[in-house]
């Protein structure tokens, strides 16, 4: 069976009819709320688990792959909990087998779905059913190019398996594949020859725990550490990049292994004591224009992984005019786990704040801009708040950092603004983007108990003074138009902006103010800007550090070969140095 019938074969069972003309918008508080419920009462939520994955007002339409695997796992979880062996072993089987077809989309691994229903097939003696759950296992884990040591012992596990069930045949060609596994790490050495591809080096602290696994995308998990871990991650770059993608091995090209030449990769992860992790940070700038350091700080439903690859992609989209700082904290990377990752983010908010007191006394930076998503927002509030608090910050004190932006940040509105007035002068700018179509956001403010949510544009977006307000509605393209800041080049052609000059909206493309608001709003009208140009243009005057006009006009020129582009760009920079640094 090919991989989409077997996808439609499975969300079939899962799924009621809709109609292909209905675009409804998944609903993720009902997946966390029987989250909670699983906790109280299982078979309860393993009832509800089942009404939902034949919800289009849960899945969407067309269905979220992600709530769609989450559920499935949910269901699977909920079975075993109450003792229904086979039945959790087919559970996972249709995990694993999910996970296998939106490997593209999700990245996540299907192997271990396809191991945990092997050994609870293994348990109710359904040992045909554990062989081929094993075989399967194999077969996706041969897809991914990786280092042998899993695949040995896959194939130790089949040997097993065959001999209990009385199949001598198959354990002895299980043990002739053992004995044949010889390939390198892909994931874990970078090929010496690199062309093709990029490497994008990026600091990390982190409050994940390891995992205990060796490899780089599963090094760290989503437990809770009781300190920060500093590090450098590489994460690889294709000459092929398509501006704000994070480009993945896909089934439909038939690329199923990872390549440096195709895909952004997680290659490496080195912890580092303090000492050398500043001692690093400071040596890229001894040859260096212009001192500057980007942090990114992600959102709900993150892998370290994943993390580190958005900001390697944000860091090289804008021309890598900053040396990329990533925190990750310990989202636990499941849809359904909103309440787990509120719960954990607000500690880490607390260890933000002194990495941050950290890399301002001893990055070497001049400059430190920092840019936080969704959940992740509340971290960075929490941390600039703690820091405003006791450095006693006033209005008239120089600012600690640069430009300083939330997108999309999951606060309180109320909340956000009541702090920001607190955090604002550690800032030479606050930015807020905001979309009035985040169903994320929207699903959290139902969770809530219909409670604003900061990042929520249209009538709700937040209008205070000292912060520059942009509703990006006519962006938001992905699934959950939540990824819009770093999905669209246009966003990052803001923020290259704001890297390089100062400016405020009114002065910047595509920003357009709103009439009815006395504080600053804005909307951004897309198709205005030539929005590649201007982060090509814009990332180089920072990284060379040019802010005189006639320099930077004679930059433009070599930069941009139309005529008639060359003359907009020129007539924005013109804009742009009315005011500057």
């Amino acid at each position: 069976m090919s991989l989409r019938r077997l996808f439609f074969a499975l969300t079939s069972m899962v799924l009621l009819p809709v109609s292909p003309q209905t675009a409804l918008a998944q609903d993720i508080s009902r997946v966390v709320a029987i989250d909670q419920l699983a906790q109280s009462d299982p078979f309860e939520a393993l009832s509800a688990t089942d009404v939902a994955l034949r919800s289009p007002q849960v899945l969407g339409t067309p269905p979220n792959l992600r709530i769609l695997v989450d559920l499935l796992q949910l269901r699977a979880e909920l079975l075993e909990d109450i003792g229904q062996t086979m039945a959790a072993g087919d559970a996972w089987l249709a995990v694993a087998r999910t996970r296998a077809f939106s490997r593209k989309t999700l990245q996540l691994d299907p192997v271990p779905a396809f191991e945990r229903a092997a050994r609870l097939y293994e348990q109710d003696r359904a040992l045909g059913h554990a062989r081929r759950a094993t075989e399967a296992a194999i077969a996706a884990e041969t897809e991914t190019g990786r280092d042998g040591e899993a695949l040995e012992r896959l194939y130790q596990s089949l040997a097993r398996l065959a001999e209990r069930d009385q199949d001598p045949t198959a354990a002895d060609m299980a043990r002739a594949a053992l004995e044949s596994i010889t390939a390198p790490a892909l994931e874990t050495q970078i090929p010496k020859s690199q062309d093709g591809f990029r490497v994008v080096d990026v600091y990390y602290a982190t409050d994940r725990a390891r995992s205990g696994s060796k490899k780089p995308t599963e090094f760290y998990g989503s437990d809770r550490n009781s300190h920060l871990e500093l590090g450098i991650a590489s994460v690889t770059i294709p000459e092929t990049h398509v501006p704000g993608m994070v480009e993945r091995p896909s089934v439909w090209r038939l690329d199923f292994s990872p390549s440096p030449s195709k895909h952004i990769l997680l290659h490496s992860v080195k912890p580092v004591d303090p000492d050398s992790f500043f001692g690093k940070l400071q040596g890229e700038f001894t040859q260096a224009p212009s001192r500057d350091l980007f942090v990114y700080i992600h959102g709900f439903n993150h892998s370290f992984e994943y993390a580190a690859q958005r900001a390697a992609q944000i860091t090289f989209d804008m021309g890598n005019s900053a040396v990329p700082v990533m925190f990750s904290w310990p989202s636990r990377n499941k849809t359904s786990a909103y309440f787990s990752d509120a719960a954990v983010v607000r500690l880490s908010g607390r260890r933000l704040a002194v990495f941050l007191e950290d890399l301002v006394a001893r990055s070497g930076a001049e400059t430190i801009h920092i840019l936080a998503h969704s959940m992740g927002s509340r971290a960075l509030t929490d941390a600039l708040e703690i820091m405003a608090l006791r450095r006693n910050a006033t209005p008239q004190d120089a600012p600690v950092f640069g430009q300083v932006m939330f997108a999309a940040p999951d606060v309180d509105t109320e909340l956000f603004a009541t702090m920001a007035n607190v955090f604002r002068p550690l800032a030479r700018r606050l930015t807020l983007y905001a979309s009035s179509t985040d169903w994320a956001l929207a699903s959290s403010r139902k969770l809530h108990g219909d409670t604003p949510r900061a990042g929520l544009g249209g009538a709700l977006l937040l209008a205070s003074q000292g912060i520059d307000s942009i509703d990006m509605t006519s962006m938001g393209d992905d699934m959950l138009a939540h990824n819009y800041f770093s999905n669209d080049s246009s966003a990052l052609a803001d923020m290259a902006t704001l890297f390089w000059q100062d400016a405020s909206p009114n002065q910047r493309c595509g920003l357009h103010p709103r009439a009815s608001t006395q504080a600053a709003s804005w909307d951004y009208r897309e198709g205005q800007c030539p929005s590649n140009d201007m982060i090509g243009v814009f990332s180089n005057l920072e990284q060379k550090n040019v802010h005189q006009a006639e320099e930077a006009r004679k930059l433009v020129v070599e930069l941009v070969p139309d005529q008639g582009r060359v003359e907009f760009i020129l007539s924005l920079i013109d804009r742009l140095m009315v005011t500057g640094r």
